[in-house]
């Protein structure tokens, strides 16, 4: 939560810093909400890969999570930045030994261990020219390039056995950013988003849909589904996971 502040804090001195080029965009959306986050998969770091379901034992996990975007003037590209924070945690079982980080864990004897996620993107996009056009505004296609930096960090911690191993990570992942709205009447819009990339044995896509109506004026409310799958393989992590649910968020647009 403290990095999301911080986050927002600097999206916002960044707004404030580039004031005129904002005051002069041609539109700003700022919105923040809750997302249901459903881990599934595995993850592994100098040792065998643990089953979050089975092994590490995660559940659902509630969390806040913020994005600010900004349409800019002339051939500036526009700005899309969210912040997504993740963390689960839980009391992990097992039947045998492993290992994580070259450590070993006794089997049968309690242990818990802690996964965080959190990530933030920046991408520059540009409008598909011609299409908000040619439909009066009805139909949208955004296309750019997205930076997200994933904050990760793994504990494992054994206390009968005085074994307690972690890993932080700073992760730079370049992505593809695609985004699409259709909007039939004023206050009703349909919204999709792709990010993602693939790069040998390793993937990343992050795939958000949805609904947004605006009952008063700039205010919208918005509802949707979000999903995440991800195979990556860096430092001697290597994590395989699926994270997906349902989402509400409120902001403004103008």
């Amino acid at each position: 939560m403290k990095k999301f502040c911080l986050f927002v804090m600097v999206a916002f001195f960044s707004a404030f810093f580039f004031s005129p080029q904002i005051v002069s965009a041609a539109g700003i959306e700022a919105a923040i909400g809750i997302w249901d986050q459903d881990p599934s998969g595995d993850i592994g770091y100098k040792g065998e890969s643990l089953s979050i379901e089975d092994n590490l034992r995660y559940g659902k996990e509630t969390r806040v999570f913020g994005r600010l975007k900004i349409d800019m003037p002339l051939l500036i590209p526009n700005i899309y930045l969210m912040a997504t924070p993740m963390k689960f945690d839980g009391d992990g079982t097992k039947t045998g030994t492993f290992t994580f980080n070259d450590k070993t864990y006794v089997g049968n004897v309690p242990w818990s261990s802690t996964l965080r996620l959190d990530h933030y993107d920046i991408a520059l996009y540009y409008g598909i020219p011609g299409i908000k056009t040619a439909t009066a505004g009805v139909f949208n296609i955004e296309a750019g390039l997205n930076a997200r930096i994933i904050d990760l960090k793994a504990q494992v911690k054994q206390p009968s056995t005085n074994t307690d191993e972690s890993k932080s990570a700073l992760l730079a992942v370049p992505m593809i950013y695609l985004g699409a709205q259709l909007k039939p009447i004023k206050i009703l819009a349909f919204e999709g988003e792709v990010r993602g990339i693939v790069y040998g044995s390793n993937h990343y896509y992050d795939l958000i849909g949805r609904i947004k109506v605006k009952p008063l004026g700039p205010i919208f409310i918005a509802g949707g589904y979000r999903y995440e799958d991800f195979k990556i393989d860096h430092s001697d992590v290597k994590a395989n996971i699926k994270i997906g649910g349902p989402f509400l968020e409120a902001g403004v647009e103008f």
